[in-house]
This record gives structure tokens, C-alpha cells and sequence, in this order.
């Protein structure tokens, strides 16, 4: 219980520094699908009534170059769970990118082949020494950071081999990626994201997850574990409301491209 009230002040305490106007060059209308599909059938459910938010257009590739950012403000982002920082570059435009922990307002931050391995600078992977914690890399250079986005996120810099370097993923999964990939120095903020606490069910709504009802509750045309008299259990292997197996039954198909790159599996 204190626990729990400690963190709920830390967050209104972060909530309250963050939250902020945000820049107008910099967002545009999301629209919602509610997860439907081209055609308007629902392919993802459990999808709703969420509110109505801007998206933040983020630089995911950090490609203007050897020119120095100040950082302005750090600011809530409705959605990511990780932290946003704008930033302002000499020339005047001003960017969103993914906030590092430790990035405060005020420090400069730049791009470059050869920059200072310092927090919120990015430059390539073949540049970036050894256990140096990286997030947001290219899979694929020039394409824009697709890996470690999320908040707390980080993969180290293990090794080095020819045109790859090893990179050591929070699964334990090692993994190449090409070494003229860019990645950021640091981790990604917002660090205590696993441990906040939702409180209410109308929050999961506003956040536009909608509520999972049991198999077991709902009449037999609707799901296979559905009907009987009183409570029932599921009275089979527990299925999907397709009647696929729920539980158990491997989905990850035998081979892709890109497990050649898999140094080191994660089990």
C-alpha cells in the first residue's frame, strides 16, 4: 500500500513537469480504427473508445548530421509509454526524439559518424565501443531506428565481426545487425513504466482496450467453452472462439530469413 502511494506521487510529480503544449509543426491527426480492418471488420479485438489525441511525429532517423540540438523540454507523449524530448538544432528546426534516461533540459545532443559517446548522441554501431548501452537501431541503415523504442529498453554492444556488430537484446538474444546501422547512446527513459499502476477499469477504456470477457461466460453459438448449466469449466483443451487451440500449440513458424543473424537464441 505505500508502495503503491509513493509511485502514484512520483507519477503525478513526473505528469506534472512533463505534460506540456505540444509543438504544432510537430503533430498530426491519429484516427481511429478500433481495430478494424480496410474492409471495417474487426480484426483485432478488444479495441474502443479511446480518446482523441495528436500524434507526435518522431525522428526515428537522426539524420541531420555533426549539428548540435539543444534540448528544450521533455514532454508526455499520449502515444508511447517511453518520454519525448524536443529538441532545437542551430539552424532553428525543432524535432522529436525518444527521451534517454538521463537527458535533461539544456544539454546538446548531436548525430554524427564520429561524435562523443555521450547520452542522446547517435552515430554508427561500428563506432559505438564495446558494453556501451544503445536504444532506437537501424535494422537496415538509412531506415530509421526499429529497435528498442519502448520505455527502459537498451541492448549492449558485445562484439564486432566484418560488416555486423553483436548486439545483446533484453531477452538475452544475441543478434547482428550491420555495422553502418546508427543506434542512440543510453537507455530509454521512463524506466519505472513496469511498475505504474492503471488503478481503475476507465482508465483501460481511455486507453482504448475494452473489456475481455471468458469463454466460459458466453452461450455456446458465440464460443466453444460457452453454455451448460450454472458454472461450467471449459469441459475441453482449451480453445480460441475459432475452436483453435488456446494454450500450448507453437504458432512461430520453423524458419525465417533473418535467423541466420541469431548468434545466441534466447532460451
Amino acid at each position: 500500500m505505500i508502495y503503491s502511494l509513493k509511485h502514484k506521487l512520483n507519477m503525478k510529480t513526473r505528469l506534472t513537469a512533463t505534460a506540456q503544449e505540444p509543438e504544432k509543426a510537430l503533430i498530426e491527426i491519429l484516427r481511429k480504427h478500433s481495430g478494424r480492418d480496410s474492409s471495417g471488420q474487426i480484426s483485432v479485438r478488444h479495441r474502443g473508445a479511446r480518446q482523441k489525441r495528436y500524434y507526435r511525429k518522431i525522428d526515428f532517423n537522426r539524420d541531420k548530421r555533426n549539428m548540435p540540438a539543444k534540448v528544450l523540454r521533455i514532454e508526455y507523449d499520449p502515444n508511447r509509454n517511453a518520454d519525448i524530448a524536443l529538441v532545437q538544432y542551430e539552424d532553428g528546426e525543432k524535432r522529436y526524439i525518444l527521451h534517454p534516461n538521463g537527458l535533461e533540459v539544456g544539454n546538446q545532443i548531436i548525430a554524427g559518424d564520429t561524435v562523443e559517446i555521450k547520452i542522446g548522441n547517435a552515430l554508427p554501431l561500428k563506432n559505438i565501443p564495446l558494453g556501451i548501452q544503445v536504444h532506437n537501431i537501424e535494422l537496415y541503415p538509412g531506415k530509421g531506428g526499429q529497435m528498442m523504442r519502448s520505455a527502459g529498453t537498451y541492448a549492449v554492444v558485445v562484439a564486432k565481426e566484418d560488416k555486423y556488430v553483436h548486439l545483446k537484446l533484453p531477452s538475452g538474444e544475441i543478434r547482428k545487425i550491420p555495422a553502418e546501422s546508427y543506434a542512440t547512446i543510453g537507455q530509454v527513459g521512463n524506466v519505472g513504466h513496469k511498475e505504474e499502476v492503471i488503478g481503475k477499469a476507465g482508465r483501460k477504456i481511455l486507453m482504448g482496450i475494452r473489456p475481455t470477457v471468458r469463454g466460459t461466460a458466453q452461450n455456446p453459438r458465440s464460443h466453444p467453452h460457452g453454455g451448460g448449466e450454472g458454472r461450467s469449466g471449459e469441459g475441453m483443451h482449451p480453445k480460441t472462439p475459432w475452436g483453435k487451440p488456446a494454450r500450448g500449440k507453437k504458432t512461430r513458424r520453423k524458419f525465417k530469413w533473418s535467423d541466420k543473424l541469431i548468434v545466441k537464441r534466447r532460451k
